[in-house]
């Protein structure tokens, strides 16, 4: 798993330092979006191995970006988690029921994230 490529959205500068310093510690290449638009540009450039997706973004939101990834058949099958505070009863749910992968809250546990990021790449045999 080492190495591969993850796309890290999120408009929070200290989070985005925050996982990208995790991901590349624990061996992951970063590519990085600060809105849903550049995440969905990136994403069909690079075709990398996972997208980190925060939901909640300027412009383009998670939710939103997440569909036009669907819509294009070469990042359709790109894994993508769902990054959020929303942790209310439900909140997961409605996400994976969106079309999220996996779903992540904040404030995130580290080794929770790493692990699921593992989990998620290795089910896909990267």
């Amino acid at each position: 798993m080492t190495g591969a490529q993850i796309l890290l959205v999120e408009d929070n500068e200290k989070n985005m330092k925050l996982f990208r310093d995790v991901l590349r510690a624990a061996g992951y290449e970063t590519l990085e979006a600060t809105t849903g638009g550049r995440a969905v540009e990136l994403a069909i450039a690079h075709e990398p191995d996972l997208v980190l997706m925060d939901v909640q973004l300027p412009e383009l939101d998670g939710v939103e970006a997440l569909g036009l990834l669907r819509a294009d058949e070469r990042t359709a099958s790109i894994p993508v988690l769902a990054l959020t505070a929303q942790a209310m009863h439900g909140d997961r749910e409605r996400f994976l029921a969106a079309g999220f992968d996996g779903y992540v809250s904040k404030p995130v546990d580290i080794v929770a994230l790493v692990d699921t990021v593992n989990v998620v790449l290795k089910s896909r045999g990267t």
